[in-house]
């Protein structure tokens, strides 16, 4: 498929797709008689593995180091179990890290509903003769 395509699917811009073709992270399956990308079912699938992770913070090289173990993963059963227990491993290691990150993301949305909260109840409560303007334009 066309860019135009991957791009509606997974809902990221041409702009970001091409960057993420200029910093390694995804490289289109082929190219067509007139130069334009085309992608396949894989390329989407790292794509929207990158969407899930660029929210929880991590880096390109983090984002390329899970894309390459998944890769080898996915490759099918490698002769040499060690290798494969040691992809595991480190797979296990962004588990960890991303269970983290989500963890702290639903701290600090705990922490912003509480502060919206608060103005909502501070807009609710101002004294004044513009009290009932306000509060009609406060969200409930």
């Amino acid at each position: 498929m066309q860019i135009g395509e991957v791009a509606a699917r997974t809902e990221l811009s041409l702009r970001t797709i091409r960057h993420y073709e200029e910093v390694g992270l995804v490289i289109p399956s082929a190219r067509s008689q007139g130069d334009f990308r085309l992608y396949a079912e894989a390329d989407v699938a790292q794509l929207m593995v990158i969407c899930r992770m660029k929210p929880l913070g991590f880096t390109p090289d983090e984002m390329r180091d899970l894309l390459d173990i998944t890769d080898r993963l996915d490759a099918g059963p490698s002769a040499d179990s060690g290798e494969r227990a040691a992809l595991l491993e480190r797979m296990g290691v962004y588990e960890q890290a991303a269970a983290r990150k989500v963890k702290d993301l639903c701290t600090q949305l705990t922490h912003a509903e509480d502060f919206a909260a608060t103005l909502r109840t501070r807009l609710r409560n101002a004294p004044g003769e513009d009290t009932a303007a306000r509060s009609a334009a406060a969200p409930a």
